[in-house]
């Protein structure tokens, strides 16, 4: 077990910090409503290697604080500021939620109206399912479906279409039965968009741009992915790549927008944060939406699994917690909270709003370490309810070291159970060919002068190297290293000796759940 860090050790862990990421806030300008929150984001920064931090907090309809902190690009002086743009990921959900009610409130759709009268050529596994399933329920992931099941096809980047996206949804066998339990899923956010597109006529970008951000005045948000790759105040994607924080490429592909494709800044997550406190109010006699919208959108739906916090967050345990429409309802320290996160490669955030005091807070960052967002959102949520201050920067610190430790050691037990003198039961040729999956499509395994590759037919990056692991299962090494996603394949073999498919796995808990490798069922191509 690591040793637990003392506050004394991370003051002196921050006081003596990389130069690349300074960018301490000048003590003239500090942000205005909790005290020291400069400090403490730039403490947050530093603990947590991340390079840039947007903020954003909102109280009783008036802007508090809507700033920047460190750099855009790990290694250059370009400051973030309150215009520098983040990938906001699936806090982009509340805004097809949003979206959605808009249509609902003019009568072109109905929360409950079912998806197959929109568009009659959905299809579900299961005909009951495609028959039953309505527009609230592919918002709230009580589909059946499970953790991030689907989200291979896109996830890397790859060629598909929306439209390509929902048809294959028919080839999802759900894990669980309908409307019976909690998974959280992006694919049905796509059906949303077309669900939007069907009825509106407008594409599902254009439709959110029009009717959402335009009229909130959101000048620098931007409603696809693929604007992370322009240029100009635009924050860089990090992560930690082999032990070091790094830029990495962002996740650019276009087809799933809806999902978790807007990027947005503090300036303009602090009026999205407004006119949803104020229920859709946007000035005195103007609302982007009614306040019976309001209701839906945080009306809770589907109960979400509670689980034990350790000691040292316990005060933030939730007693209760569901997902509504784009939003997760929970409670902290007696106040309803509600909230999401979101996550991309070299992007997270988290939007938390306790609308009984008219409080909201967004903070967006350019590296994957979710403990920092947390740590500042904690703090400035305490401040305004009143609760004594803590120390979460070190709370999470602690976790994250315990998580990484309980990992290693999870690594470790794979690789001291794999019996390294057996051997695999054909020559490699017997298992190169085409493999095919009725829902992602074909995978290639070809055999080279340096051993077997595997190559995925619509995902140009999901390229690897086989290395024999035990048996007939081979360790998928992926040449692109920042995907962070190496596999287990195991192949099959029929009656007669030869190969009939395949099946694969994350090799390490530590593999992102959209990697859903675990849900492809690879037959031979004869």
């Amino acid at each position: 077990m690591p040793n637990r860090r003392s506050l004394v050790l991370a003051i002196l862990s921050l006081a003596l910090a990389a130069p690349s990421l300074s960018g301490q806030v000048p003590e003239e300008a500090a942000a205005p409503g909790v005290p020291d929150l400069d400090a403490w984001v730039e403490r947050t920064r530093e603990t947590f290697e991340v390079p840039g931090i947007a903020v954003a907090i909102v109280k009783d309809g008036e802007v508090v604080v809507a700033r920047g902190y460190g750099v855009r690009r790990l290694g250059e002086s370009d400051p973030v500021d309150e215009r520098t743009r983040f990938g906001i990921a699936s806090n982009t959900k509340a805004f097809t939620a949003t979206a959605l009610g808009l249509l609902v409130e003019e009568g072109k759709l109905d929360w409950d109206g079912r998806v197959i009268d929109y568009l009659p050529w959905f299809r579900m596994w299961d005909a009951w399912v495609t028959r039953e399933i309505t527009v609230r329920d592919l918002l709230v992931h009580r589909s059946g479906l499970g953790l991030g099941q689907g989200d291979l096809l896109y996830w890397p980047e790859s060629d598909v279409t929306r439209r390509e996206i929902v048809e294959a949804v028919r080839h999802l066998e759900p894990v669980t039965s309908f409307r019976s339990a909690y998974a959280y899923d992006n694919i049905l956010y796509h059906v949303a968009a077309l669900v939007i597109e069907e009825v509106s006529g407008l594409t599902w970008e254009d439709f959110v741009r029009s009717r959402i951000i335009e009229p909130l005045g959101m000048d620098d948000t931007r409603v696809t992915r693929a604007a992370t790759l322009e240029q100009g105040n635009v924050a860089t994607p990090h992560a930690r790549i082999e032990g070091v924080v790094r830029p990495v490429q962002p996740l650019a592909a276009t087809a799933t927008n809806a999902a978790g494709g807007i990027n947005s800044t503090a300036a303009d997550m602090a009026k999205w944060l407004i006119v949803q406190l104020d229920s859709g109010r946007v000035a005195e006699n103007d609302r982007l939406f009614a306040a019976r919208t309001t209701r839906e959108l945080w009306g809770p739906v589907t109960p979400m699994p509670l689980r034990r916090w350790p000691e040292a967050l316990a005060p933030l345990e939730p007693q209760y917690q569901a997902y509504a429409l784009g939003f997760v309802v929970r409670d902290y320290r007696g106040h309803k909270l509600v909230t999401h996160t979101g996550g991309l490669p070299g992007y997270v955030s988290r939007v938390a709003m306790l609308p009984g005091i008219k409080l909201g807070v967004a903070v967006l960052t350019s590296q994957e370490m979710g403990a920092a967002f947390e740590a500042i959102t904690a703090r400035v949520l305490d401040h305004y309810v009143g609760a004594e201050p803590r120390d979460w920067i070190g709370a999470w610190s602690d976790l994250m070291a315990l998580r990484d430790s309980a990992t290693a050691a999870r690594d470790r037990s794979t690789a001291s159970a794999r019996d390294t003198a057996s051997r695999p039961s054909l020559p490699l040729t017997g298992y190169a060919g085409t493999y095919r999956d009725a829902w992602y499509g074909d995978v290639e395994i070809g055999e080279g002068s340096d051993g077997l590759t595997i190559q995925f037919g619509r995902t140009e990056s999901l390229l690897g190297d086989l290395e024999h692991w035990q048996y007939d299962t081979f360790y998928v090494r992926w040449r692109d290293r920042e995907l962070r996603a190496d596999a287990f394949i195991t192949f099959e073999l029929a009656t007669d000796g030869t190969v009939a498919g395949a099946r694969m796995k994350a090799a390490s808990p530590s593999v992102d759940f959209s990697y859903d490798f675990h849900d492809l069922d690879l037959k031979r191509v004869k």
